[in-house]
């Protein structure tokens, strides 16, 4: 009976853990330990078993992210030696997007200004004022090259209405048999 009870005690947690993470990220974040500054955005982001030694800076933007702290390779020779552990800590600084997927490794620091691209596996320290992408990421251009081109290439769409957005959409790109 005791077995049962602890078993559906944990259930519980964690469905309590998926639905705070859910609905209050950042929140859930920080109940967890991770140090996060404000205006920061957190969908479906994944924490090591060390949230205590991620820090999050402000006005960063994250979308199934995932962040590890802890270097699981050890598992190979932990009958060798079953006390062996690395892990380091992960800062990422102000203004910074993190593309969906990417992941972040055990010690990285990624600075002020920064795009990481889309499923960019972050193994080393991405400097300020740059964008950086791939497997492992790499930077390939300045944050003001980014801005130059994204501002040559973007279109002022952002706050208009869904059906306004749907119809220069459309147009721009003569998709007239959409509905």
């Amino acid at each position: 009976m005791k077995t049962i009870s602890v078993t559906l005690t944990m259930i519980l947690k964690k469905i309590i853990e998926i639905t705070f993470g859910k609905l209050f990220p950042i929140s859930y974040a920080r109940w967890i330990g991770v140090t996060i500054g404000e205006n920061c955005r957190m969908i479906n982001v994944k924490y090591s078993t060390e949230p205590y030694l991620i820090f999050i800076g402000d006005h960063v933007s994250a979308t199934s992210v995932h962040f590890e702290n802890h270097d699981g390779g050890v598992w190979c020779f932990r009958e060798q030696n079953p006390d062996i552990d690395i892990i380091k800590p992960i800062r990422i600084g102000n203004n910074v997007y993190i593309g969906f997927g990417a992941v972040i490794l055990p010690g990285v620091t990624i600075g002020d200004n920064v795009v990481i691209g889309a499923c960019a596996l972050v193994s080393k320290d991405i400097p300020s004022n740059s964008v950086a992408v791939g497997v492992p990421a790499r930077v390939i251009k300045t944050i003001d090259q980014y801005i130059e081109k994204a501002t040559s290439i973007g279109d002022n769409t952002k706050n208009l209405t869904r059906r306004l957005k749907k119809e220069y959409y459309k147009k721009k790109y003569k998709l007239y048999f959409c509905d």
